[in-house]
């Protein structure tokens, strides 16, 4: 889809040109990697938007205690993500391999193995999350009002968790085979379905929390069936065709294709996981510095969410790139895609990084009541703050994708846990408890990306996920030339 004039995919190139001018990447691998990076940013994007106005929806129709609610149940759907995630990052590892190898049939084994492992690991989460979402959101609130609305919205949404792991699996799959283009066009098509669809379940039919959540279930069970028919068929009305075709019927029963999934998924899931726990604690040292410290850090992590999606995007395409190399027995151009790419992402952050940095304070305040408003300038620091830690997340992302490609997850997931829990955690306790104060954020926000970005880099260099590699790639790969 390199011929579709989006000013996402023009942005990227042009950073990407700049930087083949100077010598440091490939122009070759410039195009190929945007290509695939700027419909997941796209993505990443729309599913943001759509979370800050189904919370603004809430917030208009029903009040505070309702936005609180929801807030609450976060962490739980974001646990089914994480779920969704682990297995769908097992997914593109196979899928990219195999695709790279054009060993078609290991391929639709790679994918029925997947849906099935997410349908087995989502629906008794579904089951818990209908049965006791009451006590779910009480072992994170005493208030009542808020834990009802948040108990509501969680049973309902939870019949969501089996449908949104199921997407996740087929974006994998498509941008696995080189087409995240089709995969934005479904998921950021079922995100503003989604708000359509709250719209007038939670103004016009007046379901409150409930609409909400009915509507996040409905879009992705739409995008779920879309999936399905364009994968099964190898085209989709007004959608085009897909660059495979997997047959429904073969076996989804592989032991070894479910062993790789889990093998591989695993820590992936645990990786997805660390954001998720560290919520708590987070908020715990948080409430030490007081409520607006919290509300500026509230609006930094907005921003910074902002900041990262670039990120979302090079990830992808380098497990992508990367696995295709690998499937297709090249790994020494399967490294230079991820040394390319690693730099790629960090001159995109730079570029992000100092726009956001320039008009920090501008921006903070469309988040706060007013300019004078005591959070602001807490949260322009901690703006300043993120903008020097996302350059590093560059880093850490785009060197943990030739690792997931390779079905080496374990270190990303270490180096993402030793950055929060070992390291963030305890510095922003320290500066709640000692005279370090607001530094302690400050430099927290620098180790979440800097401790994950060093561990990780230090593995891609080493080498040694090209031989793990060699564990999950395909049994008939492409000769090399």
């Amino acid at each position: 889809m390199s011929s579709v004039p989006n000013p996402f995919r023009l942005v990227i190139l042009y950073i990407g040109f700049a930087l083949a001018r100077l010598g440091l990447i490939d122009r070759r691998r410039v195009v190929r990697t945007t290509d695939l990076a700027w419909p997941r940013i796209v993505t990443g994007i729309a599913r943001m938007s759509k979370n800050a106005v189904d919370v603004a929806m809430v917030g208009v129709a029903i009040g505070t205690s309702a936005v609180a609610g929801v807030g609450f149940a976060g962490p739980f759907w974001g646990l089914a993500f994480a779920i969704g995630g682990g297995v769908a990052g097992g997914t593109i590892a196979l899928v990219s391999q195999r695709y790279g190898a054009e060993a078609v049939a290991e391929l639709g084994d790679a994918v029925r193995a997947s849906v099935l492992l997410v349908v087995l690991i989502s629906v008794p989460v579904t089951v818990v999350f209908w049965t006791i979402p009451h006590e779910l959101i009480s072992l994170i609130s005493s208030n009542e009002t808020a834990i009802q609305f948040g108990a509501d919205y969680l049973r309902v949404v939870g019949l969501g968790v089996p449908f949104a792991g199921l997407n996740l699996v087929g974006s994998r799959v498509l941008v696995g085979c080189d087409d995240a283009y089709t995969a934005m066009q479904l998921r950021a098509g079922g995100a503003v379905a989604n708000v359509v669809l709250n719209v007038g379940f939670i103004f016009g039919l007046g379901w409150g929390v409930q609409g909400a959540a009915l509507g996040t279930v409905l879009s992705n069970i739409v995008v779920t069936a879309a999936f399905a028919a364009g994968i099964s068929r190898g085209r989709l009305p007004l959608f085009g065709a897909f660059p495979v075709a997997i047959d429904p019927l073969g076996s989804y029963l592989n032991p070894d294709m479910l062993h790789d999934l889990v093998e591989i998924g695993l820590p992936v899931g645990a990786r997805n996981l660390v954001w998720t726990a560290a919520e708590f604690p987070m908020f715990f040292v948080l409430d030490i510095f007081g409520e607006n410290t919290v509300a500026a850090f509230v609006i930094a992590r907005r921003i910074w969410g902002l900041m990262n999606t670039p990120g979302w995007g090079f990830g992808l395409a380098s497990s992508s790139l990367v696995g295709q190399e690998l499937g297709a027995n090249d790994p020494d151009e399967a490294a230079a895609y991820a040394r390319d790419i690693i730099r790629f992402s960090v001159g995109t952050y730079l570029v992000s990084a100092a726009l956001i940095a320039a008009f920090a304070t501008e921006i903070v305040v469309l988040f706060a009541d007013s300019a004078a408003s005591p959070e602001v300038p807490i949260a322009v620091n901690l703006v300043y703050a993120a903008c020097c830690a996302v350059i590093f997340q560059g880093i850490s992302g785009g060197a943990a994708g030739p690792l997931d490609a390779a079905g080496d997850t374990k270190i990303p997931f270490a180096s993402q846990f030793i950055g929060m829990f070992l390291v963030s955690i305890p510095l922003a306790y320290v500066g709640a408890t000692t005279a370090l104060g607001l530094w302690g954020l400050y430099l927290a926000f620098l180790a979440e990306t800097t401790i994950p970005a060093a561990i990780n880099y230090w593995r891609f260099r080493s080498g040694k996920w090209k031989a793990i590699s060699q564990a999950y790639r395909p049994d008939t790969v492409v000769a090399d030339d």
